[in-house]
């Protein structure tokens, strides 16, 4: 049996699918497993800003090919996929999670503290943007966009002191030596999904999803679902600074979000811990906690 596994064409996807591929292969040594590129809306608009761009946008294409059966399987950074997932899929695995931080990328730099006062800092986020903003008032943060080596290089040019990016694609692309530091979730919460892939079927493709199964990793399941779940029921996206970021620990599922005004002057965060049984419940409980704490209305703000 042979299963086409579709993926996007930047060198992060093909690394990741590839990745995705062996341990499938491993699992599975009866069957062949094919890559297959598709370019998406997303990769068409590499100099967007991505706070323009709604979430799914990467996703779209890939899940287009599902439908038509052209692939069995699709592999996304769990975080370029929609909140909500059309029921005709399924997301047959989410593989064990990559760091889920985000890094500085600063040539000459120690840390986010070292940086000098005013000093321009590039990232692609909103989510990020603010926090850096609220961290350090006094940084000049600017979009950036491109992919992961794109951005790496942007770091210490054009007057550009430095860069903020998720790990895992920096990692995964065996970049760490370009690393100043790893960024406290505490001071830049990651995004939801952020680190984890997901592994996407027709829903009803027994033998793709049984496939894919094998490469499920349980407390990564239950750290995203927590996540996507909340952020889901604050009716977050691409464009709004927010944040949802889980940690499963001997069976408990400790959650801790943020939302933020774009200039960072505000910020809300909430946290909870419950056992990681029901991670649904979880998320929902971390969504009500920042709506008391007047995120809809932070949220309404960003919206208008």
């Amino acid at each position: 049996m042979k299963l086409i596994v579709g993926t996007r064409g930047s060198p992060l996807a093909l690394t990741q699918t590839r990745w995705v591929i062996e341990r499938l292969a491993r699992a599975h040594p009866r069957i062949t497993f094919e890559v297959k590129e598709i370019r998406t809306q997303g990769d068409a608009r590499p100099d967007a800003p991505l706070a323009s761009m709604p979430r799914g946008l990467f996703a779209k294409e890939l899940e287009q090919a599902l439908e038509r059966r052209s692939i069995a399987l699709a592999v996304h950074s769990y975080k370029d996929l929609p909140t909500e997932i059309d029921p005709i899929f399924v997301i047959a695995a989410i593989t064990e999670r990559e760091d889920p931080r985000d890094v500085l990328i600063a040539p000459g730099h120690r840390s986010l503290d070292d940086l000098p006062k005013g000093a321009r800092l590039g990232t692609s986020s909103p989510r990020r943007a603010a926090q850096l903003r609220h961290y350090r008032p006094d940084l000049e943060v600017v979009p950036v966009r491109g992919n992961v080596g794109t951005r790496i290089t942007k770091a210490g040019k054009d007057g550009l002191a430095g860069v903020v990016i998720a790990a895992a694609g920096v990692k995964r692309l065996g970049r760490e030596g370009d690393i100043t530091c790893f960024i406290d979730p505490e001071i830049c919460t990651p995004e939801a999904g952020q680190g984890a892939l997901a592994v996407e079927a027709l829903a009803g493709e027994r033998s793709a999803i049984a496939a894919a199964r094998s490469v499920d990793h349980a407390d990564t399941r239950a750290a995203v679902t927590a996540e996507i779940t909340a952020v889901a029921a604050l009716g977050g996206g691409c464009s709004v600074p927010i944040a949802a970021f889980a940690e499963v620990r001997r069976h408990r599922l400790e959650l801790r979000g943020m939302v933020a005004d774009p200039s960072g002057r505000k910020v809300i965060r909430a946290s909870v811990a419950r056992h990681a049984s029901d991670p649904v419940s979880v998320g929902r409980l971390l969504a009500e906690r920042l709506v008391a704490g007047g995120a809809h209305e932070l949220l309404a703000g960003v919206a208008t």
